[in-house]
């Protein structure tokens, strides 16, 4: 009889591709594990993995009863939210993905809010690019995301939640009686965008109406870096409105806003459509909406 256990081990093992790796991740010995892949092997009669010195690849069968295995996983945890969770709103482990351009912005006045209304949650944080997020959210790893949207994947749900407009940070120097900017008016030549991966680049070039070839080759991991770039000259970027209390203290940057239509990202929550904590996602929208909604 095929079991849970050997479907999280068998799942452990196609991310790993290493008998070691996956078992540390299941906190089990490498024995152990061997021997449920063995036993899996056995009850479904076909060879899942393919055992090679120091590596793991999976048969082609393999590859599909794991990726079968994480729906199954999937809806385990889900019904198992169902039962713990029925009834009463955020308790118990709430795992929440997080996008790096909201993270440290929203945060800090998101999590003391919820602790106070409801102090018998557990948040478990993941920050992390958009893509990785929706993977984890996808295969049950994460219960709910807080990202920018739209999300195209039909099988999340979201819930929009605040508007978050951008504004255009430029070199003190250059912009001293300056307020205002109209798009027209963005050298793409001069933008210091967020590296691969980050939905606040994609935006960025898709307002300035712009490649990524024509921009500049300059990529970070934070706003942070950015900023910094910006403040020392090298060019110019786009920043949310909600990270201007955070990015622009620095004397040597100014921000000018977009005359209209100005330009903004949606923000909003997202999940899984079968989660059974829907109630507990809608109660935390209403939290973030009472900090940032306008």
């Amino acid at each position: 009889m095929i079991t849970l256990k050997q479907l999280r081990y068998l799942a452990a093992l196609a991310e790993h591709r290493h008998f070691g790796r996956a078992a540390e991740a299941c906190a089990i010995t490498q024995p152990a594990l061997s021997m449920q892949i063995r036993d899996l092997e056995k009850d479904l009669e076909v060879d899942l993995v393919e055992r090679r010195p120091g590596e793991v690849i999976l048969t082609e069968v393999g590859a599909e009863v794991a990726r079968r295995a994480e729906h199954v996983l999937t809806a385990a945890r889900d019904l198992t939210d169902f039962a713990r969770h029925s009834g009463r709103l955020l308790t118990g482990r709430l795992r929440l993905g997080v996008i790096p351009t909201l993270a440290p912005y929203v945060l800090p006045q998101i999590l003391p809010a919820l602790q106070r209304r409801f102090p018998e949650v557990r948040v478990e944080l993941r920050e992390t690019q958009t893509g990785n997020l929706i993977e984890e959210l996808a295969r049950g790893a994460l219960d709910a995301v807080l990202l920018a949207l739209p999300l195209e994947e039909n099988e999340f749900e979201t819930l929009p939640l605040f508007d978050d407009p951008f504004l255009l940070a430029v070199p003190a120097a250059e912009a001293r009686e300056q307020s205002m900017v109209d798009a027209r008016d963005i050298d793409p030549r001069r933008l210091i965008l967020l590296e691969e991966g980050h939905c606040l680049r994609d935006q960025a070039l898709a307002f300035c109406g712009t490649r990524i070839e024509t921009a500049s080759g300059l990529g970070a991991t934070s706003l942070s870096t950015v900023i910094q770039m910006v403040a020392n000259g090298y060019g110019i970027t786009l920043l949310p409105r909600i990270a201007l209390p955070v990015e622009a203290r620095d004397k040597r940057v100014k921000v000018l806003r977009f005359r209209a239509p100005e330009p903004a990202r949606q923000i909003g929550l997202a999940w899984r459509r079968t989660s059974p904590r829907k109630a507990d996602f809608a109660a935390l929208g209403k939290i973030v909406r009472e900090q940032f909604a306008t």
